[in-house]
């Protein structure tokens, strides 16, 4: 009774997977909405269906060898040492499982690394810790940042429904098109996962990987890095909505206006001087949405991993202003201080400095304006 109960559970396992994975506990691979991740799902489960026989079968046959070939029932072993029938024929099976295997398996991952004739190309950047996103075809870029705010991290706020799993701006791609991924990173090694697509593959810096996918159906599909780079790691997810080829048309023309739109007014505010209060009101909104994770909130930082910046010599001194805009403009090679001069604004950059130099009690009555920012953008100095 207990050995045939114990079949039984085994045959029903993968469907028990299988109802799982329509479930919020899935246990299983998703089927995902891409033709790959069907193929995918699909060798999945045949090679879980020939794992499950071939448990069967091998633990099956120890279990009658233990029960009916006991010693307490009589059995004597057999006395012999080597059999070349038998030698042969268990070298042969597993030959041909393997190969019955490998076969489909090479048809898959080949479909997979096909990125030919690709209708549209997006470049994905990783970074300590967001993504940049540029489309090729377009004039588009951005970055993609995690929109769930620090008081639900730290449990001040009630954590919304995808609390960790949004963002920002979110990847916009059309369905029914062969969408390229070109993955690179920009510090540390990244991995972009999106589990409904099939697609996961690392960032490298220094190195371009290639993926791909053609998505079937509109909706917003969700993904995580899924390696492990630094102490953020966590907080960097990856939201994909899915559009009809017209609605993504619509949202490419908004989408390009949108950004002329910002630099044109940038270009326009470069002769504005903005006040102490303004500047001091935007750049506390800038840092802690960009620099208080590492820095944290009252500027101290963190103890031997990221350096205070309250009373902070490059802050403080007025000699070393220069430094103090050069480091947040281009970073700081060989440390986790990015270049943000590629990820805020004129404004924003010129806001975030003069609020470092004048919060937590620095008092430099230091004021940075746009024009000072573009002039190091630039390479004219200030």
């Amino acid at each position: 009774m207990i050995i045939r109960k114990l079949l039984l559970t085994l045959v029903l396992f993968p469907s028990s997977i299988g109802f799982a994975s329509e479930s919020s506990l899935s246990l299983n691979l998703t089927k995902g909405v891409t033709n790959i991740s069907g193929q995918v799902y699909d060798l999945h489960m045949m090679i879980l269906y020939i794992c499950i026989v071939i448990g069967i079968v091998v633990f099956g046959a120890m279990l009658w060898v233990i029960i009916y070939h006991r010693k307490s029932r009589g059995a004597v072993a057999a006395n012999f040492h080597e059999s070349t029938k038998v030698e042969v024929i268990w070298t042969l099976i597993p030959i041909v499982i393997l190969v019955g295997m490998a076969i489909p398996a090479s048809r898959v991952l080949l479909a997979m690394e096909d990125t030919s004739e690709p209708d549209i190309t997006v470049q994905v950047t990783g970074s300590q810790w967001k993504w940049h996103y540029r489309y090729f075809d377009q004039d588009i870029n951005y970055f993609s940042l995690l929109a769930s705010s620090p008081a639900q991290i730290y449990g001040k706020h009630k954590k919304r429904e995808n609390y960790l799993l949004e963002v920002d701006r979110p990847l916009v791609l059309p369905i029914g098109k062969k969408i390229r991924f070109l993955i690179t990173s920009e510090d540390v090694i990244h991995s972009w996962w999106v589990p409904a697509f099939a697609v996961k593959k690392d960032a490298n810096p220094g190195f371009i990987n290639e993926a791909w996918t053609k998505i079937d159906k509109p909706g917003i599909y969700r993904g995580q890095c899924a390696e492990l780079c630094g102490k953020a790691h966590g907080f960097m997810p990856i939201v994909v909505i899915a559009k009809s080829s017209e609605e993504f048309d619509v949202w490419v023309k908004e989408t390009v206006s949108v950004q002329a739109r910002i630099r044109e007014e940038e270009q326009k505010s470069l002769g504005i001087d903005m006040g102490m209060n303004e500047l001091m009101a935007l750049g506390e909104e800038v840092y802690k949405s960009h620099c208080s994770g590492c820095h944290q909130v009252n500027g101290l930082g963190l103890s031997s991993m990221f350096p205070a910046l309250a009373n902070s010599d490059i802050v403080v001194n007025p000699d070393r202003l220069m430094d103090h805009l050069n480091i947040v403009i281009f970073g700081k090679e060989g440390t986790a201080m990015q270049a943000f001069g590629s990820q805020l604004g004129l404004k924003e950059l010129a806001a975030v400095i003069t609020y470092e130099r004048n919060a937590w009690g620095n008092n430099t009555n230091d004021t940075i304006q746009i024009a000072d920012i573009n002039a190091i953008l630039k390479g004219s100095g200030l």
